[in-house]
């Protein structure tokens, strides 16, 4: 068999096997093998063998549907291995014969990483390998996106993390993405804040209490990572890094919250893929509304409408309301707001700039509780909400 790669110790590890491309590029192949250091991961080569699938405990192949036939005849006469087949051209007849010879799974192509790295838990518990630390340990990774720059995402997300760390339930990390532009440090009063490429810096090594322990702490208990102090390119962070970074935020963190940039790149849409929910900020105006829109488009077209989205007009104001009615907005959005928050910038400026939680402001305010709506939306992330949620 080829090249490996494996999480941790290889000895005792589930092996799993796959033919070059089943599992996407060596970056993916890295990512799932960071999310599951109990597997040994090993390619077979460029094609299924005939011989040696009995090495593996789950072997993983790719077919197109017109060859299923021959395909279900193998894996009918494969003893030890799993055997999941991921299938071009899919089709009913096709995925219905190759389960009922024994397939352990069967996956349409194009695959995404949370798809496989589903069945990979799954299949692994079935074999035996122990899923604890990548199952029980796991925390929620929510990403904030936003519908332009300048509609306040950054408050928004820093003033949730404060306010979902001093509720008690939640071990919170904040990410800020944004290489650029990032102000979570600043919003935070944590200008010293070790910074994304440190920690991406130090590669795989790091493990959960190493993190910890580099990590600057909002007097919230609220965990901050950064962005950079010097402006950075934007191409300079590549996709397998985001992949060990979610990995690690997962293992280390009860909830994490992503601020990503305001343009889409590889490692960027690689790190909205790995997110449990999304929140995508916007403002009560046509050309936010518009942006709003073609940002969900987007997310259906690279297949991330699977999990929740939920949809927040921020700093909304009586006089863009009276300008853009909030029905219409919804409208052409297709979809109600989940949270409408109301614009006080006096407030909102007062808090970030002295990097305290709203209520030390003023309590009691408006912008207080719509802020703890995105809260609650955050922390039951299968609620299913049909009306937008007013604060007038």
């Amino acid at each position: 068999m080829g090249k490996s790669k494996s999480g941790g110790e290889s000895r005792g590890a589930v092996r799993v096997g796959y033919v070059d491309g089943a599992l996407g590029s060596e970056d993916a192949v890295g990512s799932l093998a960071a999310l599951f250091p109990q597997a040994r991961f090993q390619s077979v080569g460029a094609v299924w063998p005939e011989r040696g699938q009995s090495a593996c405990d789950i072997l993983v192949v790719e077919i197109d549907a017109g060859s299923a036939e021959s395909a279900a005849a193998r894996i009918k006469a494969t003893s030890g291995a799993q055997i999941v087949v991921v299938l071009h051209n899919a089709n009913l007849a096709a995925s219905r014969l190759l389960t009922r010879e024994g397939a352990a799974d069967v996956l349409p192509a194009p695959v995404n990483e949370t798809t496989l790295a589903l069945c990979l838990e799954r299949l692994l518990e079935r074999t035996g390998g122990d899923t604890t630390e990548a199952k029980g340990k796991s925390g929620e990774i929510v990403a904030f996106i936003k519908a332009g720059g300048g509609v306040g995402a950054t408050s928004l997300i820093t003033q949730s993390a404060i306010m979902l760390a001093r509720r008690g339930a939640e071990n919170v990390c904040l990410v800020d993405l944004d290489l650029q532009f990032g102000a979570a440090g600043a919003y935070l009063d944590l200008l010293d804040a070790f910074s994304l490429l440190d920690v991406l810096a130090l590669g795989q090594t790091m493990n959960q209490a190493e993190l910890g322990s580099i990590l600057a702490e909002h007097r919230s208990g609220v965990r901050l990572i950064g962005a950079p102090k010097e402006m950075s390119p934007v191409d300079v962070i590549r996709p397998a890094q985001v992949d060990s970074l979610v990995a690690l935020l997962r293992r280390s963190y009860s909830l994490s919250l992503l601020d990503l940039p305001s343009v889409w790149t590889t490692w960027a849409l690689r790190a909205v893929a790995g997110a449990d929910r999304i929140v995508l900020v916007g403002h009560l105006t046509v050309a936010s509304v518009q942006l709003i829109s073609r940002q969900l488009r987007f997310l259906e077209a690279q297949k991330l409408t699977d999990r929740p989205i939920t949809l927040v007009c921020n700093a909304c104001s009586p006089e863009q309301m009276a300008s853009v009615p909030l029905k219409a907005a919804e409208k052409s959005i297709g979809r109600p707001f989940d949270v409408v928050t109301p614009e006080d910038t006096k407030l909102m400026l007062s808090a970030v700039n002295q990097g305290v939680p709203l209520d030390e402001i003023r309590r009691g305010t408006k912008l207080e509780k719509a802020i703890g709506q995105v809260a609650d939306q955050i922390r039951e992330p299968t609620a299913s909400v049909t009306t937008a949620r007013r604060w007038f």
